[in-house]
């Protein structure tokens, strides 16, 4: 089940926020909360939501645990230490086990028949949720969380839990106790979630279509163009669909009572591959800025080394395949040498100019990220950089002239244009209520009419 879907829209979510207005204890919401994400889970992975349950009961544990020690250091620390080897190891059976033996395989010409396992949904996104109350648990920055009800409602909530953002016990902490809905923030979260809606059903799903026609055709006999098409498409797909995304998963946080933090500011507007990290995927960068590259030492000591191991990390945490790690190691030697190379003359570029250096590398980097397959991956380059022999051909053009307006709509959604003048429109005497209402009625009803026919709806982060 996705958010995108009608069975979600039409069924499961107004049931869901029926039942859960039904009472205004605290418990019996949370409860409705946690069965309802429960199903949700379940619905695509009836088995792996044991593994789900289990996951969490070990980071509740760990809590309890931690807090009994009081003052200890040690025994805080053999806690911590037997949390992330539980939760990482668990990751890392069933995200990376199959990616290492066939690993094993090449290097040293074994023959081990091991597959690996079936990647559970969201998986990389509630491990990191759960270590990160660990952690702040051992660093006496929360209190300990002693109903294992409340602690699973903060890990399986369904708004954010297949993927993202990366919600820190500590931002919610209050929230799983005691949270009102007020009207405001009713209406705040459907005008975001629609915001969302519009932006998977109508931008994502539109690009991607033509992305993937574009990439998936024979790229060894294909025109240049096809190849920037392609890619250019394929960018604007990654970014509409994960903040779609992550504008649902925020709008429903509302629904519920609850503040998810931002995970998406308009990262193509960036002037530098720094500033785009500060933009993209906030609650990634944040949890490996707070959890890794700070205590390896941070901007204080190897902080050339440090940078390195958070992006070989982040590469990682993408998927269990090579391509992930050199789109890692890509980023990170960007962001070197935006620090350290020419005294950081490039952070001090003019903005135009630093903003058509950070397009041309993050389309450069989506291209390391979208092929999987390194015979393909270098067939684009070949493509994209002349060795096809033809710079167009009818194809790619004919696709080009029919989705100009697409792209340009695309482009200036992926600026706070549009943002500027709802805001602008909404502030308007007498319009306050009546621009936001239209906006909700316009969104539905397109969204609506494009999902009755619509069969491409997957969202590009489940297998993450």
């Amino acid at each position: 089940m996705v958010f995108s879907s009608l069975l979600f829209l039409g069924i499961f979510l107004p049931t869901v926020l029926v039942l859960y207005n039904l009472n205004k204890n605290i418990n019996y919401k949370n409860v409705i909360l946690v069965i309802a994400s429960l199903v949700f889970y379940a619905w695509g992975e009836p088995k792996l939501v044991l593994l789900l349950i289990a996951t969490a009961f070990v980071g509740y544990l760990s809590g309890i645990l931690i807090d009994k020690c009081g003052d200890n250091k040690p025994k805080k620390r053999a806690v911590l230490i037997g949390a992330l080897v539980i939760c990482l190891g668990s990751l890392g059976l069933f995200k990376y086990s199959g990616f290492f033996v066939s690993n094993v395989n090449h290097l040293f010409g074994t023959d081990f028949s091991f597959r690996g396992f079936a990647l559970p949904l969201g998986i990389s996104f509630y491990t990191f949720q759960i270590l990160s109350y660990v952690i702040d648990m051992y660093r006496g920055e929360v209190h300990v969380q002693k109903s294992y009800l409340k602690f699973l409602t903060y890990v399986s909530m369904f708004p954010q839990l297949v993927a993202g953002p990366i919600v820190r016990y500590i931002d919610i902490e209050k929230q799983i106790d005691e949270r009102t809905v007020t009207p405001q923030k009713f209406s705040d979260g459907v005008l975001r979630f629609c915001q969302g809606l519009l932006k998977k059903v109508v931008l994502a799903n539109s690009a991607g279509q033509v992305a993937d026609t574009l990439l998936g055709s024979n790229l060894s006999e294909a025109s240049a163009l096809t190849a920037w098409l392609g890619i250019i498409m394929y960018t604007f797909q990654i970014y509409f669909d994960f903040s779609g995304y992550s504008d649902l998963a925020i709008g429903m946080g509302k629904f519920f009572g609850f503040d998810f933090m931002e995970n998406f500011n308009y990262p193509y507007i960036s002037s530098s591959i720094t500033e785009f990290w500060r933009r993209w995927h906030i609650s990634l960068s944040t949890f490996f800025r707070d959890y890794v590259y700070i205590p390896l030492g941070g901007n204080r000591k190897h902080q050339i080394l440090n940078i390195f191991i958070v992006w070989m990390l982040t590469g990682l945490w993408h998927g269990a395949s090579w391509n992930f790690v050199l789109w890692g190691t890509f980023y990170g030697l960007l962001l070197i040498i935006e620090k350290k190379a020419f005294g950081g003359a490039i952070l001090k570029l003019p903005k135009i100019i630093g903003h058509i250096y950070t397009l041309i590398v993050v389309v450069f980097g989506w291209a390391l990220f979208y092929f999987t397959d390194f015979g393909k991956l270098k067939s684009f380059f070949v493509c994209a950089f002349g060795g096809g022999g033809s710079f167009a051909d009818y194809i790619a053009m004919s696709t080009l002239v029919s989705n100009i307006w697409l792209i340009a709509l695309l482009a200036l959604c992926s600026t706070p244009l549009l943002k500027i003048v709802f805001k602008k429109l909404a502030g308007i005497k007498g319009a306050g209520v009546f621009v936001p209402a239209l906006t909700v009625i316009f969104a539905m009803a397109v969204c609506f009419a494009l999902l009755v026919g619509q069969s491409y709806n997957a969202f590009l982060y489940f297998r993450f």
